[in-house]
């Protein structure tokens, strides 16, 4: 695995956008991850249809080829140790993106997330597109 995606991420690739479906078609599944974190979220956003176990149904179809990453001991204290540092800084984000960076963090991976506002203050995090 290279990459980690974000909900972000996913959300645009699902809506066909073309410079996100373009990245995303040069990489092989097997160098893509998702975080069961991105999951929940992604299932929340079914709930907000009319029928949403068939949007439930398209999500899972979509990401089986994916390698799905679980929560640790050793994410949650990487999880803990960066909550504490923005809280120090001021500049908390949303507990959710810290355990996605959390995540790839402790799986050495580069998270693929239109969100780099939130995600570049998580330290020693490989972000794609680079924030800015």
């Amino acid at each position: 695995m290279n990459y980690l995606l974000d909900t972000n991420w996913i959300i645009q690739l699902l809506a066909g956008h073309n410079e996100t479906a373009t990245f995303h078609k040069r990489i092989h599944p097997d160098k893509l991850a998702v975080s069961y974190i991105t999951v929940g979220e992604i299932y929340d956003v079914a709930f907000a249809y009319a029928n949403p176990q068939a949007h439930l149904s398209s999500f899972r179809q979509f990401l089986a080829p994916f390698t799905l990453l679980t929560l640790n001991d050793a994410i949650m204290e990487r999880f803990a140790d960066i909550r504490s540092l923005l809280r120090r800084r001021g500049e908390l984000i949303s507990d959710f993106d810290i355990l996605i960076g959390a995540t790839a963090l402790h799986h050495d991976l580069t998270l693929l997330t239109y969100n780099t506002r939130h995600f570049k203050r998580i330290p020693d995090l490989q972000l794609y597109p680079p924030a800015a």
